[in-house]
């Protein structure tokens, strides 16, 4: 087993990522439980592999005696001296053993076995060490089967799995899909990692954006805020560090090249970059894009009316107030939207109610 052994080791270790110190004290373990299948006992036995050579060594822990009743965890003075001329009655001294051939064999067999049981535990170990610094990342997978319970994803060396709760409603996944997730939870299991993504999370987007525009990886470009209807629209406001920059055309692109490959791994769900503003009524005001926004006011603590056009009212507010509703989310603001009509009526009717007031004083 010594001939190649410290050769497999080391290839175990490049292969697998594995510290060739745990290497050898798992075929250690293993060979002692070999030792311990074949004699019965391994309670004064202790093996040791040489980490220059590879040499496999065996020893007995005897208790030096006059008078020899067990051979297995005594030895006499007499031979105990030509082993270590200091030695004394009641000292305890290692005893190299030498097993027969047939334990060779034995041997080999079980230490081959525990070996590929402490590889697997081991990989299992690292995978799911390596995968606890995901979470909160997102990964690519491909889609290799798809039931009741979930789409389960091929990561490489490890599954995932998006639960229904984390499915984005109007994609369509089909075996072979190649796709990013979210990593949101990993858990430790006898069987490997189990790792549960999300296609509906925000930061789906943010880290896409992270990874697809050059600016926000060297932070020239920030990522300020993400509101998001998974599958139907996401606004995400981005602001720049550099004034020469900016943020928005930045993460668009010319002609979109740059937010298309988002837009598409997200199945064409429409995305609105917004510029931030530490100014919190323009950042409101920006918010509700693509509406053309005449005026905001503000009407109370965190709260805004927004004034547009009679023709930008449906787009502010959007289907079935989307837009707002994602514009509200977006900024913390409550957000109430008039036409520049509502407004003059609403002027005229306080107009009107205050001359009457005054017409009832007198």
């Amino acid at each position: 087993m010594s001939d190649n052994l410290l050769l497999m080791l080391k290839q175990i270790e490049k292969e697998k990522g594995i510290p060739i110190e745990s290497l050898f004290s798992f075929l250690e373990t293993a060979l002692l439980s070999a030792y311990r299948k074949q004699y019965g006992t391994t309670q004064n036995v202790s093996i040791a592999i040489d980490r220059n050579n590879g040499e496999i060594h065996i020893y007995a822990k005897k208790k030096v005696v006059e008078d020899v009743n067990n051979s297995a965890t005594e030895i006499s003075l007499e031979e105990a001296l030509k082993i270590n001329p200091e030695v004394k009655i009641g000292d305890v001294i290692d005893i190299e053993i030498v097993p027969s051939a047939s334990f060779g064999r034995f041997a080999y067999q079980t230490a081959k076995q525990v070996i590929t049981q402490k590889l697997e535990e081991a990989e299992r170990i690292i995978l799911y060490e390596e995968f606890l610094k995901k979470i909160g990342d997102i990964v690519r997978g491909t889609i290799y089967r798809i039931d009741k319970k979930g789409v389960y994803l091929d990561l490489g060396r490890v599954e995932g799995v998006i639960p229904p709760y984390e499915q984005v409603q109007t994609e369509n996944y089909k075996v072979g899909d190649k796709l990013y997730v979210y990593v949101v939870k990993v858990i430790k299991t006898s069987l490997g990692p189990e790792v549960t993504c999300s296609r509906t999370h925000p930061n789906l987007v943010k880290k896409l954006f992270e990874l697809e525009i050059p600016e926000i990886q060297n932070g020239l470009v920030v990522i300020k805020g993400i509101a998001r209807e998974a599958g139907t629209r996401t606004k995400i406001a981005v602001a720049s560090n550099d004034s020469s920059i900016d943020p928005v055309g930045t993460c668009i692109g010319a002609k979109g090249v740059r937010i298309q490959p988002i837009v598409r791994e997200l199945k064409r769900e429409k995305i609105d970059v917004i510029a931030w503003s530490d100014d919190p009524l323009t950042y409101v005001g920006n918010a509700l894009n693509p509406a053309i926004v005449l005026r905001v006011e503000q009407i109370g603590e965190r709260s805004a009316r927004v004034i547009v056009t009679k023709d930008q009212l449906s787009i502010a507010i959007g289907k079935e107030g989307q837009n707002v509703r994602l514009a509200a989310k977006l900024t913390g603001w409550k957000i109430d939207i008039r036409t520049e009509e509502e407004c003059a009526s609403e002027s005229q009717e306080d107009r009107t109610l205050v001359y009457s007031m005054q017409e009832e004083e007198k």
